[in-house]
């Protein structure tokens, strides 16, 4: 595959044990709209990955899941990247089933890491920041306290 340039690929449609991914052991589980919002990102972020398209909106957060669930459990894989766009209620969801599936799987939970993309700009997220951000009531607590969102 010629540099700079990435077949749009779905994770639904993607082998769950895949020569590709086997070889690199590297996975890029990305929004839709980054590829085509942010190329530059996209592309930077895609190199000597696997990269796996992903919409929320299209599809069930249980399908999702249980596909990457499967590749981690087949695969032996070095990294797994989640790049979204950041706001976007749907986006958001793709995060919240990577915390799912590492519950799942149990064993190396750090090759798991969450970024999000904000003003063009590549921003890593902790677990503890997307635990938070499943409980509405908590942030409505960090919010009262004095600490409102940007």
């Amino acid at each position: 595959m010629e540099e700079g340039f990435y077949a749009y690929r779905r994770l639904q449609d993607y082998n769950v044990a895949g020569r590709e991914l086997r070889a690199k052991r590297r996975l890029l589980v990305y929004g839709t709209c980054i590829r085509d919002e942010y190329p530059e990102i996209f592309s930077a972020w895609a190199r000597g990955r696997v990269p796996l398209a992903v919409c929320m909106e299209a599809e069930h957060f249980n399908m999702v899941g249980l596909k990457l669930a499967s590749i981690i459990c087949r695969v032996d894989l070095e990294e797994v990247i989640v790049l979204t766009v950041d706001g976007s209620p749907h986006c958001v969801q793709l995060h919240h089933v990577l915390e799912e599936v590492k519950k799942i799987i149990g064993g190396n939970k750090s090759m798991i890491r969450h970024f999000v993309v904000e003003k063009n700009r590549v921003v890593e997220v902790d677990p503890i920041t997307i635990k938070t951000a499943r409980y509405l009531s908590r942030v409505k607590k960090l919010i009262d306290r004095g600490k409102p969102p940007v």
